[in-house]
């Protein structure tokens, strides 16, 4: 594997040649993996998260062939349970709206003048997301009926503060795994070690199994009554900046980041935060289920390379 990463970073850093030769990387079931798609990923990573630019290369190589790995996994299983990769036209322009959105573009014309920047096309994006939202629609197919939320705890919850004041909380997280309980002070050392070192959006895109490693842990702006009483008290006492100590869940350890607060005294639309908070506590449970799955599928796939 070092081998394959250090040719393909001699490629990277061969500005003036012209083309570079495809080769096969890894071979997973009937897909391959060749120098060319860990390049396309390499761009389409930087694209979503500017901040991985500050890695050296060699790292960020690394990091997007794990990436183009795990989508090859979720293509293959796709296949299996979905007659085609497509989504309805619709779907697909709320989803490019929303990676467009978070990197403060206005429309798609902007989206798309933006991606020339890093030799990309919106259909590189679309197949990227379309192969993400079938997974997670798979996800939800196979563990739905195992998900568990206390909507009358939530409800309740949110009656009580419903009419003082408020506070939302912009978060970023990474997700990582440990083997046993020993492990986890230190690698949670480690992690804290690599954000001092390169930040928390690299090391997100480096440790975290979460889908939001992509976009550097970004998890936006969430309402303190959409949290759970476990996650609400390691973030209440921390400072803008600052990082929650280990928080354990069923299928790894949870660190959150704490980068911005708004505090308001506001009626809160009791619907509305309901809603909101059942939907992030069911992500936040299909996402444990995610990684089990996919940990499950790779072990029983035919990888070489």
């Amino acid at each position: 594997m070092k081998i394959y990463l250090s040719i393909l970073l001699v490629c990277f850093v061969l500005n003036n040649a012209k083309s570079i030769e495809s080769k096969i990387i890894h071979n997973i079931e009937n897909e391959v993996i060749t120098n060319i798609d860990i390049k396309n990923e390499f761009k389409y990573l930087i694209a979503l998260n500017n901040s991985l630019k500050e890695l050296d290369k060699e790292k960020l190589l690394n990091i997007s062939n794990q990436s183009i790995i795990r989508e090859k996994i979720k293509k293959i299983e796709i296949l299996k349970n979905f007659k085609e990769i497509v989504l309805n036209e619709d779907y697909y322009e709320l989803l490019l709206k929303n990676i467009y959105t978070r990197l403060n573009l206005k429309s798609i014309n902007e989206f798309d003048i933006y991606l020339k920047d890093y030799d990309l096309k919106i259909e590189d994006i679309k197949t990227k997301i379309t192969i993400d939202a079938l997974w997670n629609e798979l996800i939800v197919q196979k563990y739905n009926s195992k998900i568990v939320i206390n909507e009358n705890k939530i409800k309740k919850e949110i009656l009580k503060n419903s009419k003082i004041k408020s506070k939302k909380y912009k978060l970023a997280e990474i997700i990582f795994e440990v083997t046993n309980k020993e492990e986890i002070e230190k690698k949670y050392n480690q992690i804290v070690k690599s954000i001092n070192e390169i930040g928390f959006e690299n090391s997100a895109a480096i440790y975290s199994f979460s889908e939001s490693s992509k976009i550097g842990g970004d998890i936006g702006w969430i309402n303190e009554n959409s949290l759970n009483d476990n996650i609400k008290r390691n973030i209440n006492n921390l400072q803008i900046g600052e990082i929650t100590k280990p928080i354990v869940l069923s299928n790894g350890i949870l660190m959150l980041k704490l980068t911005d607060i708004k505090n308001s005294k506001v009626n809160i639309d009791i619907e509305n935060e309901i809603k909101k908070a059942i939907n992030y506590e069911r992500r936040r449970q299909l996402n444990q289920y995610s990684k089990i799955y996919y940990n499950k599928i790779k072990k029983n796939l035919d990888f070489n390379g």
